[in-house]
């Protein structure tokens, strides 16, 4: 069985990848804005810095709140919290679409840890763009999550799935696995689980969460 240990540092490897690319940016930025003399040049590299700062510091949002103890909310956390934080991972991208339909005020810290995995799994899938849809109430006693990814291709790496259901083979659990991983040992010791679908045109995850 994966230790604890080991899949913090798979997680905190998936968090290096994915923040590697804006971080090496800014430092090419400052790189080039040390040694550019146009104005207009150097007024582009600002803004290819600021976007860079931006997309750096919405992925540590996101990946403090989805892996990582968010101290700074109780067991409930606003459901505008993670909607913000989902924007955040789309924003950079034009050929994606969210849709958001989440009624309820706020839900409990788990279910808003495997809402934003599973997100990332399907903003992940949609590597032509499409419509990433997310839905959550609160039901007779759980929480109940969807997340829609549709579009012209879906690229769903099996390993991923077989994190999902508990099928993967723990040496084979890397970085990229490894949040699915996360979000199916919150469902299970909630009592809850999740499932998904996949289609030609589109990937559906869901999970179900018993209230604590």
């Amino acid at each position: 069985m994966t230790s604890s240990t080991d899949l913090a540092a798979l997680l905190c490897s998936r968090l290096c990848h994915d923040l590697l690319s804006p971080v090496g940016a800014l430092s090419n930025g400052l790189e080039l804005l040390a040694d550019e003399k146009d104005p207009e040049m150097r007024q582009r590299c600002f803004e290819l810095l600021e976007q860079s700062a931006r997309i750096s510091t919405d992925k540590l949002k996101f990946f403090r709140l989805a892996y990582g103890a968010a101290g700074g909310f109780g067991n409930a956390v606003p459901v505008a919290e993670p909607r913000a934080l989902i924007e955040g991972l789309v924003a950079g991208n034009e050929r994606l679409t969210l849709e958001w339909a989440v009624a309820e005020t706020t839900l409990p810290k788990p279910a808003v840890k495997v809402l934003l995995n599973l997100a990332a799994i399907g903003v992940d899938a949609l590597i032509r763009g499409g419509t990433l849809s997310i839905g959550a109430e609160s039901r007779d006693g759980a929480t109940e999550i969807a997340v829609r990814a549709a579009g012209a291709k879906i690229a769903f790496d099996p390993a991923i799935g077989h994190a999902l259901d508990g099928t993967l083979p723990d040496d084979q659990l890397s970085g990229r696995t490894a949040p699915a991983h996360l979000i199916r040992l919150i469902a299970e010791e909630s009592g809850g689980g999740l499932q998904y679908a996949l289609t030609d045109g589109a990937l559906v995850m869901g999970a179900v969460l018993p209230d604590a």
